[in-house]
């Protein structure tokens, strides 16, 4: 856990070990993973597991600010904060044998989740586009009980501007979780002293959970072109969809929902029941029950890492309140909610992980 929380930045406004020149930073929008795979950060073998091979389609990087850019360069490579971690598991249950297999899971096996995102660089852009789609409301006279509901129809100059610019977003989210996949094998390499061969560290999938992205779906009947925004969701296709990978094409895309600290995580399949109700879509996450403020406050005077030493759970964390707003008792319990949504048909249980040691920022 020392090597990881050292090799892996961490924290609000955690610097990188990456050095970005304006080009590499603009390539890189355009890829994603795929630069940091030709820096030597990973494999062709990533990008077949990764959503859309690691990179969306029609990012523009012309269309990025200048301080989305400052903020961006430094932070490839970094986990961030809140509730973003990397986390090392086992896997504790397996509930589909043969789909555990297919994804290469087995009871007693440990795994590693990495939860982060576009960090600053991708905030920064949301910030940007929030003043464009205001004016958008105005322009296009679009009455919101709430601004932040800004928006603009599909069509118009400000929503293909923003969806550009997005996807830069996204490339760079991919980028930066596939630098952090290639040094959390690197630290597990030195510590066991063992090969990667030997160590098995293979991608089982990558995939967003805050995007929006024009899909085909059928709606009453109907097969429609629709922008479908999964927040705090993620894509949950169908065995047989072709924006599959070939690995996947017979199973279901894997679906990956995380818990707390405290508990556990799960990996799910996507079903077609989830396609036909949903479009594809599954929650990413258990959810909170207090607000940051309120887990604060209820874990004054409390020791939270000893709490989950005591469970068999080390934690390393940077910021000073992040193990209270983190603590289980902040969130739902997923296993509950991974019970709806396995019950409910949208996505079917494969694997419950559960923690060993956590890096958070």
């Amino acid at each position: 856990m020392g090597v990881l929380y050292n090799e892996v930045p961490s924290g609000v406004g955690s610097k990188g070990r990456l050095r970005l020149s304006r080009k590499d930073e603009q390539r890189l929008l355009r890829i994603g993973a795929r630069w940091a795979v030709e820096e030597g950060m990973g494999s062709v073998d990533d990008l077949a597991h990764t959503e859309n091979g690691g990179a969306i389609d029609g990012a523009d990087p012309s269309l990025i600010s200048e301080k989305a850019y400052e903020r961006g360069r430094p932070q490839q490579g970094t986990l961030g904060s809140g509730n973003h971690f990397l986390e090392i598991q086992y896997v504790d249950k397996i509930f589909d044998e043969k789909a555990g297999n297919a994804l290469g899971l087995w009871e007693g096996q440990v795994t590693v989740m990495i939860h982060t995102g576009s960090r600053g660089f991708g905030h920064q852009v949301c910030t940007d586009f929030l003043d464009v789609m205001a004016g958008a409301v105005r322009r296009f006279g679009i009455n919101l009980p709430d601004r932040e509901l800004a928006c603009s129809p599909y069509r118009s100059a400000e929503a293909q501007d923003y969806l550009a610019a997005m996807r830069a977003a996204a490339n760079y989210a991919w980028a930066n979780r596939q630098c952090i996949t290639h040094w959390t094998r690197e630290a597990f390499i030195r510590v066991l002293r063992s090969s990667p061969e030997d160590l098995g560290l293979s991608l089982i999938y990558d995939v967003a959970h805050n995007i929006a992205k024009v899909e085909t779906h059928e709606v009453k009947g109907k097969k429609k072109q629709l922008v479908v925004h999964r927040k705090g969701a993620t894509r949950a296709f169908p065995p047989g969809h072709p924006e599959l990978p070939p690995a996947y094409r017979h199973t279901g895309q894997p679906v990956l929902i995380p818990g707390d600290m405290g508990r556990a995580s799960y990996v799910l399949l996507g079903s077609e029941q989830g396609m036909r109700e949903t479009w594809g879509s599954t929650c990413h996450g258990a959810g909170r029950v207090l607000s940051r403020h309120q887990a604060i406050k209820r874990a004054k005077g409390r020791a939270i890492y000893r709490e989950l030493e005591d469970q068999g759970i080390y934690v390393m964390s940077k910021g000073r309140h992040t193990l209270a707003e983190e603590m289980s008792e902040a969130y739902k319990d997923v296993s509950e909610v991974v019970d709806v949504v396995h019950n409910a048909g949208i996505s079917s249980k494969v694997a419950r992980l559960r923690p060993i040691g956590v890096v958070k920022g």
